[in-house]
């Protein structure tokens, strides 16, 4: 055999090893991953939000009758108590956020029922139409501070501090007034409506993404990207409002920036989803849209997979 022969053999059986060990190192990479992640997402300690609870609606900004609708009839959908018939229902998808509360007390696990409380709507733009965080919280403040959520919602034409650049709503809690004698904590949460700023970053996968895979956006259900985009972002945050409402109770990650229920899945609305595409997803014969969940009224919802602490694995509806 000539020596060129061998030679390009021995290249070929280093190159085969080369690739093994590559292929190894990449598996063991991935596993040590998946079981930091699974050993990160724990409960902290701290209190969930239980019993009755009313969602409060602050609608910042001009927003059409027909835009509240789609958010308050989402709010609606979300009781158990009263699911929709057409399946799979939005009522559904929030029950995999009972698993956590099973979780913290297996005896006698508490639960949440929540319902659509009072609605404030401010179309004066009493603070102007440039927000700071500081700002959304005294929003916030207008709503019922006990035995409630409140929701800020603002329009199109407000900005916020950080939005689009580094998030698309915020959840967090302040102290509320003084309510005889007892100071209560309340949860607060903060949506923007990204249709003319940011779609690409807050209303995927209904708007042309701003970065990675490129993929034709999908019809939104409600016909109204900005407004079907607020709902992924506000159901997200309501799933980690529930389940960590105070910075310490389930999360993996670091406190400062924690991945929740919904934000620990990432880009992920139906099986198969991957960077760039949302999933197998329903479609509607008669608009084209794309959804995964039956709401109140006939309506039609996309919504995140939410990560189920028992099989530890993002769950979708669809």
């Amino acid at each position: 055999m000539s020596s060129l022969v061998c030679t390009n053999l021995l290249l070929q059986l280093l190159l085969v090893i080369s690739l093994f060990h590559f292929c190894l190192a990449a598996r063991r990479l991935v596993e040590s991953d998946e079981t930091q992640n699974t050993l990160l997402f724990q409960y902290h300690k701290g209190p969930l939000i239980t019993g009755q609870t009313s969602i409060n609606l602050i609608w910042y900004g001009k927003f059409k009758p027909s835009q509240r609708a789609i958010i308050s009839d989402f709010i609606t959908s979300l009781s158990t108590s009263n699911p929709t018939a057409a399946q799979p229902s939005v009522s559904k998808w929030w029950k995999t956020t009972e698993k956590y509360y099973h979780l913290v007390n297996t005896k006698k696990p508490s639960a949440l029922v929540l319902s659509l409380g009072t609605q404030i709507v401010d179309e004066s733009y009493y603070l102007g139409k440039s927000l700071s965080n500081k700002q959304i919280v005294e929003l916030a403040s207008k709503g019922g501070q006990k035995n409630a959520i409140n929701v800020v919602l603002t329009s199109a034409d407000v900005t916020v501090e950080g939005f689009c650049s580094s998030k698309c709503g915020t959840h967090g809690s302040s102290k509320g007034a003084s309510l005889k004698g007892k100071t209560y904590r309340f949860a607060y949460i903060w949506v923007g409506n990204s249709e003319t700023q940011c779609p690409g970053q807050c209303a995927w996968p209904f708007h042309q993404p701003i970065y990675g895979p490129q993929s034709p956006p999908l019809v939104a259900p409600n016909n109204d990207v900005g407004l079907d985009g607020m709902v992924i972002n506000l159901a997200s945050l309501l799933a980690g409002t529930a389940t960590n409402p105070f910075g310490n109770g389930y999360f993996q990650g670091p406190k400062e920036a924690p991945l929740e229920a919904a934000s620990a899945c990432p880009g992920v609305y139906g099986k198969g989803a991957y960077p760039g595409y949302a999933g197998d997803l329903l479609s509607d014969p008669t608009t084209g849209a794309s959804y995964n969940a039956n709401g109140a009224n006939g309506r039609k919802y996309l919504l995140p997979a939410l990560f189920d602490p028992l099989t530890k694995t993002c769950s979708t509806l669809v």
